[in-house]
């Protein structure tokens, strides 16, 4: 009796199971509960709590981008296969559970790949399509330019940018791109800077056999018609880039070691020996070895025509050399410093200097204090510099300079067209009306960075504008203590010059000009461009700035007017 009590209630509980999964499904789900009474009773009651969740329709819902999509469940083998929960953490939870194996089929059978993946598939192949003829149309034009006009873009990059790294760049892109960027006009003018390294490092062996490499392959076919090189910010290696561009270049003509280290006399020495060519070198800022550039002079020093160099203890042997004759032609000679340098006093006979050099143009002598010495042996003529064009004694220092020093450089330079004595105090009005040079162009004659700015009035600036009202194209007197007086006769001069088209650029930075002075040149120099007015104490407020342009000016002289 018992026994059969326990069947009865057995069967009872199945069936109360299996109602509400029969209610909303038809055939196959009764199949499946029939193959679900074949397990064990251990299996039913782990089961119970699953069965009671599939109380759910035959169907499920997405949602797509444009559309929702109801896909039916009933054409599955399996009963409950249709149903996906929506929270993505059930579906986590879900898959670390204990029906694996049901969760995996189930997302087999739910997903709607092939709607979802036709869209995205359409909008690619509608891209590619758009794109194709772009490419194409790329690259026709860079290989359908004749090879001259190509040639003539890449110069005008070149004088602009350099030809390296852009010629390298260039040369890679395709055939055509190689043949132009290797032709040899572009190839007259080259600058290779330093690679860069990371601050506190050193170049790595293998970059450095790189780079020589690299510059060897350059030489040997691109540099043979190479005419100016300059090398920036080399500390290493400067004797086998010398030795190098001289064997493989025999046009040379100029060399600019700027900011180089370790230059010895066998650089030097490989220059005398291939470069015939060579005429100007610039060393300024580079440390070289003094005696092997001064055997280079001895020896090869009738082809140079220019010499740039920077002050130092160990270089005012050059000066001295020269002095002395070993650069007959040369035509351009520039002494510097820099411009936190202490000891910047340049001891030098400008007689001797004059004998040995007369065919020299321009002479600058650049943040230095030049003190002219007088010449020990006794000449029986004297001979100064007919061809000089440009003197320049600009400097930050107080310069020893006077009136008399002055005449002595240019008492034989009537071809005289630019002066720079920026700097020099001691220089006075009268000392240049005196110069023998009478087509000057340029006078700078302002003060600049100097702790010795002279606060006492100085008179005969209309010596100087009255002098060369003619020909004046720039002035600079900044902040030079003129008078009001001194300062309106003097504009009164350039205003009333035959030409008035001639004058370009006028700086009275400082100065005490009045706007009745300033009116009168303003109206009458119609050429000019450039008027600096800044801290003029004497001009209105809203006047007191930098004009540029002819435009900007008149817009000033209606103010004044």
């Amino acid at each position: 009796m018992e026994a059969s009590e326990a069947e009865a209630s057995t069967q009872s509980d199945r069936k109360e199971d299996t109602v509400p999964s029969v209610q909303g499904q038809d055939g196959p789900e009764s199949k499946k509960v029939s193959l679900k009474r074949t397990g064990n009773t251990k299996a039913k009651k782990t089961k119970k709590p699953r069965v009671s969740r599939t109380f759910r329709p035959g169907y499920t819902v997405h949602e797509g981008e444009d559309m929702l999509l109801v896909i039916s469940s009933s054409t599955s083998q399996y009963n409950y296969s249709a149903w996906v929960p929506k929270k993505r953490g059930r579906k986590k939870k879900a898959a670390g559970g204990k029906l694996k194996g049901t969760q995996v089929k189930t997302k087999k059978a739910v997903r709607a790949k092939p709607k979802l993946e036709n869209e995205p598939v359409t909008k690619e192949e509608e891209v590619v399509d758009l794109s194709v003829p772009q490419r194409k149309g790329d690259h026709r034009w860079g290989q359908s330019l004749p090879e001259e006009l190509l040639i003539n873009i890449f110069k005008m990059v070149v004088d602009q940018e350099g030809a390296v790294p852009f010629l390298c760049r260039a040369g890679r892109v395709c055939r055509l791109w190689n043949v132009a960027a290797s032709s040899p006009v572009l190839w007259h003018r080259v600058t290779v800077g330093h690679c860069w390294i990371a601050p506190g490092r050193k170049q790595l062996p293998q970059t450095e056999m790189k780079v020589k490499d690299t510059l060897s392959w350059l030489a040997e076919h691109r540099f043979s018609q190479l005419r100016d090189f300059s090398l920036c910010h080399w500390t290493k290696n400067v004797d086998f880039t010398l030795e190098t561009v001289s064997q493989f270049c025999p046009h040379l003509r100029s060399l600019k070691l700027s900011h180089c280290g370790g230059v010895t006399a066998k650089g030097f020495s490989s220059l005398g020996l291939h470069s015939r060519s060579l005429q100007s070198l610039n060393l300024q800022y580079s440390e070289f070895n003094a005696l092997g550039f001064l055997a280079y002079l001895h020896g090869h020093g009738s082809q140079i025509k220019q010499i740039l160099f920077t002050h130092g203890p160990k270089n005012d042997r050059l000066l001295t050399a020269i002095t002395r004759g070993c650069c007959p032609d040369l035509e351009l000679l520039e002494v510097n410093s820099e411009l936190d340098s202490k000891d910047c006093e340049l001891p030098f006979c400008i007689r001797a200097l004059q004998v040995s050099c007369p065919k020299l143009k321009t002479f600058r002598m650049l943040n230095v204090r030049p003190r002219p010495k007088a010449i020990h042996t006794s000449t029986d003529f004297l001979s100064g510099f007919p061809l000089l064009e440009e003197l320049c004694i600009a400097t930050t220092h107080d310069c020893y300079m006077r009136d008399k020093d002055l005449q002595d450089i240019l008492f034989d330079s009537p071809k005289l067209r630019v002066l720079d004595l920026r700097g020099c105090l001691r220089i006075t009005p009268a000392g240049l009306a005196m110069l023998p040079c009478l087509e000057l162009e340029c006078l700078f004659w302002g003060q600049y960075f100097s702790p010795h700015l002279s606060t006492s009035p100085v008179k005969g600036l209309h010596l100087v504008t009255q002098k060369w009202s003619q020909t004046l194209r720039q002035l600079d007197i900044a902040n030079r203590p003129f008078p009001e007086k001194d300062l309106e006769l003097a504009m009164s001069h350039l205003a009333q010059a035959a030409e008035a088209d001639t004058l370009q650029s006028l700086n009275l930075s400082g100065t005490k000009i009045t706007p009745q002075a300033l009116r009168s040149v303003v109206g009458q120099a119609t050429a000019l461009d450039y008027l600096n007015l800044s801290s003029c104490r004497y001009l209105p407020r809203g006047a007191k700035r930098i004009y540029r342009g002819q435009e900007d000016i008149r817009q000033l002289l209606d103010k004044l007017v």
